[in-house]
């Protein structure tokens, strides 16, 4: 190229004696009363120039408007560094390049932080994030995203996928979050949807005959934002044709694997471990359990039958889990007011002392079969939740995950994928009590249990699975329902008249009585996947141009508002609310 010979991360010791050209960014720039040493970067590394005004009286003149970001290409002769220079912690280390000529190809302006700045405000960063983007932290993640991407596309087409694309103007369906609408100029009043997942598209392929499909698909979905939550988002799509469920969870460890092994790290043993979600809620209060530690809670509620303590002996169900500390009254305090925050009326709690002595306020009103069944070691606490199963799973799960992290009980050496499998197909609403999809409303049923969708539907088990890696849901998936009469029965149960059904989906029913072959897929979520692979806590350090949590864009200044005349074009008015 002409710009450059080399990277600036790639000068060795057997280029000592050539002459070279480097081009990059200026990392630091110092003068030590004549020679000017300036740290040239670009995303391999760093090569130190020497600028010599006895060498280049040019070169040496020009370096003194150097500034940091600055653009620069150097060409001169690469020069071994004396032993008491070299920078061991720098692959060039051992060289440098004494510059012959310089050119400042670009500018910068004086910066709003330098790159090297620690706890910079997250807005600032994203206001500027093409500076933000040439830290070491944000190259090494994106480019560590493209990597795992590539190899992920590399083992599907291996496998025998096809690489199809999905529209991103659609229909709104129920998927589980609200749907961001795109009004349509030519029909006012109308609105397309940008899709939730591309999921009834990825089936009617199945239908069509493509019987392995994939795609890196980007979705959208308009909820709150968290570390794990983005508007827009990728997924690794996936749709299977005559499969059942071990052949979909086989393709996405390959998947795994694959992206393992590009990054040249030991790729986590297959098959995953599979647990079902009535055991995992059971035994870890959530159904993306960390599994690095134990803590597990413990069912008292037999126990506890006919206990003279009434919050134990007349709750529905009764939960327990043992800490490994005897806690003070102050930290009991403290997670009291936490399992609050998380739906709990109290937390009850026996604390054995290092000489194994109980202290507790409900001790006195346990009898000795309660107290034999709940004892602990020495130097710990059994907290208790009782109520509601699902409330005393949620509010114990929530304390578990809190304690592994405060007592530094998770062993984070290690990684824990677990597939969790066997979910209810139908759950509660929380606001309404009607019944609601577990998953999304073209989930299969289980074999035996297409008779429950009507009579118990609380009941009934579904062909849905979640793939979990270290407490962290990284995607769903299913076997579908590929019959139209039982798909029509899934839409009653979940309030849907026949009508509605079919204005909503009546090109699926349509679909699924032409011939629809039995199929199954998952969608795995890219930015979660990536973050974890990089050791990011939040999504947002692996995506290039993320949104912050108020769901802005501080780089844009995106969402703006629309010109009253464009508004006027598509039929639409805005309506501001007084506050």
């Amino acid at each position: 190229m002409s710009w450059r010979d080399l990277y600036c991360g790639e000068p060795r010791p057997e280029h000592v004696g050539q002459s070279l050209t480097l081009a990059g960014w200026v990392s630091t720039r110092r003068d030590h009363g004549g020679l000017v040493f300036v740290d040239l970067r670009d995303h391999t590394g760093i090569t130190q120039l020497v600028v010599n005004p006895e060498r280049a009286p040019a070169a040496a003149e020009l370096a003194k408007e150097i500034r940091n970001e600055f653009v620069l290409r150097a060409s001169g002769e690469v020069v071994e560094r004396s032993p008491e220079t070299v920078n061991e912690k720098m692959p060039t280390g051992a060289v440098e390049l004494h510059v012959d000529a310089l050119e400042v190809i670009s500018r910068s302006t004086p910066l709003p932080f330098q790159l090297d700045e620690e706890n910079v405000d997250e807005t600032l960063r994203l206001r500027y994030r093409w500076l933000d983007l040439r830290n070491d932290r944000m190259q090494r993640n994106l480019r560590l995203s493209g990597t795992a991407v590539s190899a992920i596309r590399r083992r599907m087409e291996e496998l025998g996928f096809v690489d199809l694309w999905t529209p991103n103007l659609t229909r709104a369906t129920p998927e589980g979050a609200r749907d961001f609408i795109v009004p349509v100029r030519l029909q006012p009043g109308t609105f397309f949807a940008l899709p939730q997942s591309p999921q009834i598209f990825k089936q009617l392929f199945m239908i069509a005959g493509f019987d392995r499909y994939y795609q890196i698909a980007t979705c959208f979905r308009d909820e709150d934002l968290r570390a794990d939550r983005q508007f827009e988002f990728r997924q690794l799509d996936v749709e299977l044709a005559f499969a059942e469920r071990e052949d979909v969870l086989d393709v996405l460890e390959q998947a795994v694997c694959a992206a393992f092994e590009a990054l040249g790290r030991e790729p986590p043993p297959t098959p995953f471990p599979r647990l079902p979600w009535s055991e995992v809620m059971a035994r870890f209060g959530s159904d993306k359990p960390d599994l690095r530690f134990g803590l597990e809670i413990e069912d008292r509620t037999e126990v506890t039958r006919g206990s003279e303590f009434g919050v134990f002996g007349n709750a529905e169900s009764v939960r327990s889990l043992t800490a490994p500390k005897a806690f003070s009254r102050g930290e009991l305090a403290q997670l009291e007011t936490m399992a609050k925050e998380w739906g709990a009326k109290g937390l009850a709690y026996l604390v054995y002392d290092e000489s194994g002595e109980v202290r507790s306020p409900i001790a006195k009103f346990l009898a000795e079969r309660e107290l034999d069944a709940f004892r602990a070691e020495p130097g710990s606490t059994v907290l208790f939740g009782a109520g509601d199963p699902r409330a005393v799973a949620r509010v114990l799960g929530f304390l578990r995950l809190h304690l592994g992290n405060e007592l530094g009980l998770v062993d984070r050496s290690h990684d824990e994928f677990l597939w969790v499998v066997d979910f209810p197909l139908f759950e509660p609403d929380e606001e309404t009590g009607e019944w609601t999809f577990s998953h999304h409303p073209f989930t299969g049923v289980a074999e035996g249990h297409e008779e429950l969708i009507e009579s118990e539907p609380g009941q009934a088990l579904s062909l849905a699975y979640d793939l979990v890696w270290n407490g962290w849901e990284l995607g769903s998936g299913s076997i579908r329902i590929h019959r139209q009469d039982v798909q029509q029965r899934v839409f009653r149960a979940l309030g849907l008249t026949d009508e509605e059904a079919r204005e909503k989906f009546g090109f699926l029913l349509d679909a699924l009585q032409m011939g629809a072959p039995p199929h199954g897929g998952f969608a795995l979520g890219l930015d979660r996947f990536v973050a974890l692979l990089a050791g990011e806590p939040n999504i947002r350090e692996v995506i290039a141009f993320p949104k912050v949590s108020s769901g802005a864009d501080p780089l844009t200044g995106a969402p703006a508002p629309v010109p009253a005349e464009q508004l006027a074009e598509l039929g639409i008015a805005v309506i501001v609310e007084d506050e």
